[in-house]
């Protein structure tokens, strides 16, 4: 039996409502601030400047919020990866708080700009549940919880495997963390709100038109595109899982692009879908190789995401592991047929923390661990804080030692595929032993 249903079709199931619109590539000879990625780091940054009263360029290669902003699965958390990590370790546990409650600070943020913007995305605030793979991850998370309750301001539960089915469909995992800081939305409804808001404000949006080049002259930049030259007093580069193809190598070097899969399935009944998903809550996993998952808006389809595949390969051929995987976890989908996939980039850095700051004079923010809604947008409003001169107080994120590794140009397809056949390894020994 084919996974694939008849009408099938290898892109983003986002885009049926709100696919990335095509603007005028126009490009002005002068701005005061460039910014280089329109996604919604670049799109945040945009909007901020503009209402600040800044002169304010967002360019991109594709359209205007076409890479992962608009492929993501809509999970909107602040920072409960990093919370997560072994940031005590480096940092001592007071500069380590410091640097989780500058991340959860994103799930506010985000919450205020869409009420702030009047942008529609579908949103709630309705937690997430992450399943323990084995008995030893549900120990982990058990430590990280008071430190999230603590980062997010809000509950942190930890749910052991005989009450597992009150915030999942199924038996798969051995309990979980429910964190209550996690929404929901639309990311391509999302896109299109905060490129529509940058544009209220005054910011201009340049479809189409690829960046090859920044130069520094005197007090201003030239930047050099397919279509013209471009000289600004600023320029931030936002291109996060997409900047090994841009134009600023030292930011390329410190950022390693992921490729992130997502199938959506047929539409199901209501009733099956909340048995799945109780109270449409947001699911995630602890594997190495992680599985992110949820129900779409409309309370109809399962959405399913994950690292299908470390090396290059289309969306179309890595459907039928996620789809496996998803069986996995609940088997009463093996009939189900696929009608959506695709694939995008996320962008990962060495140290696992996102980053803004400011190298020979060209800003920069990214790098936001596969967990980029909230905290993109966040990473925007603060660089252009920044940028700006305008903010009231040091940001914890903000000019933090930001480490590449020998040899390493920003591309990592050469090696990627062994890490992962070794996580992957790694996964199954671990479930095993358990």
């Amino acid at each position: 039996m084919s996974i694939l249903a008849a009408d099938f079709k290898a892109r983003p199931w986002w885009w049926e409502a709100a696919a990335p619109v095509q603007r005028d590539n126009t490009l002005p000879a002068e701005a005061e601030v460039l910014v280089v990625g329109g996604g919604y780091a670049g799109l945040s940054a945009a909007l901020t400047l503009a209402r600040l009263g800044h002169d304010v360029t967002v360019i991109d290669a594709e359209r205007i919020g076409w890479g992962a902003s608009s492929r993501n699965g809509g999970m909107v958390s602040g920072g409960l990866k990093v919370a997560r990590g072994p940031l005590e370790k480096t940092y001592g546990p007071a500069r380590a708080m410091e640097i989780m409650k500058a991340c959860g600070g994103s799930f506010p943020f985000i919450e205020e700009t869409m009420i702030r913007e009047g942008i529609e995305a579908d949103y709630k605030r309705v937690g997430r549940f992450v399943g323990a793979w084995t008995p030893g991850h549900y120990k982990v998370l058990e430590k990280s919880a008071a430190r999230i309750a603590e980062m997010s301001a809000l509950p942190t539960t930890m749910i052991p495997r005989e009450n597992q089915r009150e915030f999942i469909g199924s038996d798969h995992y051995h309990g979980g963390m429910h964190a209550e800081a996690t929404g929901s939305l639309h990311p391509g409804k999302y896109a299109r709100g905060l490129a529509a808001a940058a544009e209220r404000a005054g910011a201009r949006l340049v479809d189409a038109t690829r960046v090859s080049r920044i130069e520094k002259q005197a007090a201003q930049f030239r930047v050099t595109t397919d279509h013209g030259v471009v000289t600004a007093k600023h320029v931030l580069t936002a291109t996060n899982g997409y900047s090994h193809k841009g134009p600023n190598p030292w930011f390329a070097r410190r950022m390693v692009p992921l490729a992130s899969y997502i199938i959506a399935t047929e539409e199901l009944p209501p009733e099956q879908i909340e048995r799945l998903f109780p109270k449409q809550r947001m699911l995630s996993d602890t594997k190495l190789v992680l599985n992110y998952f949820r129900p779409s808006p409309d309370g109809r389809r399962v959405l399913w995401g994950g690292r299908a595949s470390f090396a290059a390969e289309s969306a179309e051929q890595a459907a039928p592991r996620l789809h496996a995987t998803m069986c996995e976890v609940f088997p009463e989908l093996r009939e189900v047929k696929i009608t959506h996939a695709w694939t995008g980039n996320v962008a990962f850095t060495f140290d696992h923390l996102p980053h803004i700051g400011v190298q020979d004079g060209v800003h920069y923010a990214g790098g936001c661990q596969g967990s980029g809604v909230a905290m993109a947008t966040w990473l925007g409003h603060n660089v252009a804080l920044k940028i700006a001169g305008a903010a009231n107080e040091k940001f914890a994120l903000d000019d933090l030692p930001f480490p590449t590794r020998p040899f390493y140009s920003g591309d990592p397809w050469w090696f990627m595929p062994l890490i992962g056949n070794w996580y992957r390894l790694k996964d199954r020994i671990e479930r095993m032993a358990a």
